[in-house]
């Protein structure tokens, strides 16, 4: 179905960038007002869509498009559209972005190029969970470097030339193997056409061996950054230099686009993916351990919870590795479950941060007592974070737990172990945290603003709702992945055909 909707949402921020960029420099509180503004209507505006405009469920295929022709010699179009892969992820990237700004009030130093370099930055994920042209996925893909570039080198910490150089070129590097990868795919289809149909069409006729080592050259552009291990060594730096609210976006939305491209690349070749699967789940086992292991052994905050990252990123990817609907439905949920989880533990620690000035858990203790409010609501994302019945990430974990069992068996004792790490380093946490003795340089923290008490209630909100119901979240995504696992079933099975002759 042919809608304008998808390209609205889509212009939306660009537009509140254009708006931010012509105001005065000097009136910091209109800037920001206008940009938390953008950033609402933008979310309001991709709810609307899903319950009252024209985003309709469907049980398989688009639920809505938009494509207009872009150069039609190189086969490019401007093709946008939504499934139950992508419209959670849409949602997630409007919700965070709202809260990130929300949480930017201590940024006073060019607030202009700040807010209108978020508001790029909103745009450019969108666009590359709504492209369904491969070479608009790859110029959306690309156009994130640049915001993220600047928001860490202009707004980060002492550190931040370093961590933000070193983004810049982790990821670069893994996207020449993506770009590399999509040009053999494009050369192989008839119609000279990077549509994803069109790739998936052309993939087909390329020998096995062809589709394992293209499968490999995108999981090294997506995997730097989903990240996997050994891809992840970016990921610690740029979440320390990086502003808090940055982090929020770089935890919360960045690490899943590169999952949401994993998955896709597994649509387009399922006989590698399949093929690949013993390597896809050694990867997912070893980034839940290590990534688990590495946050216990961390002082810092925000590095500890840049490593739970992997660690929660490795059960994304087990989940993919399974190819089967509990494992993939567990995969989605657990992307836009950590998207929640770390949104909320960024966001409270970054405001805990910018109040004192340190990260080290060592240098804090009985704030329960002076900052009751950050208290509670990071009591419940370390919860959260562990995956505790009633949290959304119970039911991600739990999918994924038996989807694995399903296809690989006992070895995913793993997975029940990395939870128990995870469980390990939050108790840790809280502890030292909000018990012990009061420390005098503590004692005058200011407790939470009522618009964070609210961006935090909505993220504990969300947490807790796809935790006791998970039904409206199945309901959008289960179609989608029953359509696109028969396709992967269909093309596994024709590959053995003709590689049998039978």
């Amino acid at each position: 179905m042919q809608s304008s909707s998808l390209l609205i949402l889509l212009l939306l921020p660009i537009l509140g960038a254009v708006l931010v960029a012509i105001l005065p420099s000097k009136n910091t509180q209109l800037i920001r007002n206008v940009s938390i503004t953008i950033s609402a209507v933008t979310l309001l505006y991709s709810v609307y869509l899903l319950g009252w405009g024209d985003v309709t469920p469907q049980p398989s295929g688009l639920w809505q498009s938009y494509s207009h022709d872009w150069n039609t010699r190189m086969g490019t179009t401007f093709a946008l559209g939504v499934d139950g892969f992508s419209y959670p992820m849409v949602m997630l990237t409007t919700l965070l972005v709202w809260v990130a700004i929300m949480a930017s009030k201590s940024i006073v130093s060019k607030p202009k190029g700040y807010y209108l370099l978020m508001l790029v930055l909103e745009t450019a994920i969108l666009g590359v969970f709504m492209a369904r042209d491969w070479a608009l996925f790859y110029v959306f893909w690309e156009a994130t470097l640049i915001p993220l570039f600047f928001l860490i080198d202009r707004w980060g910490g002492a550190g931040r030339q370093t961590a933000a150089l070193n983004f810049f070129l982790y990821t670069m590097g893994g996207s020449v193997f993506m770009l590399l990868s999509l040009l053999v795919l494009f050369d192989a289809t008839g119609g000279k056409s990077f549509s994803f149909e069109a790739i998936a069409n052309g993939a087909k006729h390329l020998d096995h061996s062809h589709q394992v080592l293209i499968f490999l050259g995108l999981l090294l552009g997506f995997g730097v950054k989903m990240p996997i291990f050994p891809l992840h060594g970016w990921l610690p730096l740029a979440h320390v230099e990086a502003p808090s609210p940055v982090s929020i976006l770089l935890s919360g939305i960045l690490l899943k686009m590169g999952a949401y491209g994993l998955i896709r690349a597994t649509g387009m070749l399922p006989s590698a993916a399949y093929s690949l699967q013993l390597l896809l789940v050694v990867l997912a086992l070893i980034a839940i351990t290590y990534g688990g292991l590495l946050a216990w052994r961390q002082s810092d905050m925000k590095k500890m919870i840049a490593y739970s990252s992997v660690s929660h990123m490795g059960v994304v990817l087990l989940g993919i590795s399974t190819l089967n609907v509990t494992g993939m439905t567990g995969a989605v949920y657990q992307m836009v479950a950590h998207g929640f989880v770390a949104g909320a533990t960024f966001m409270l620690i970054g405001l805990l941060y910018e109040r004192t000035h340190t990260k080290d858990i060592n240098d804090y203790g009985s704030l329960i007592h002076i900052t009751p409010r950050f208290a509670f609501f990071i009591v419940i994302a370390f919860i959260a974070g562990v995956g505790l019945p009633g949290c959304a990430g119970f039911v991600a974990e739990l999918h994924v737990l038996i989807g694995g069992f399903q296809r690989w068996g006992w070895p995913l004792v793993v997975l029940s172990f990395g939870i128990l790490i995870s469980a390990t380093y939050g108790v840790r946490t809280v502890k030292r945290l909000f018990t012990g003795s009061e420390k005098a340089e503590m004692k005058h923290v200011q407790d939470m603003r009522p618009t964070e008490v609210l961006a935090a209630s909505i993220l504990v909100f969300a947490i807790f709702a796809f935790g006791f119901y998970p039904d409206p979240l199945l309901t959008i995504i289960t179609p989608s992945i029953n359509d696109f696992l028969q396709h992967i079933s269909t093309a596994i099975a024709e590959a053995a055909h003709s590689t049998t002759g039978v």
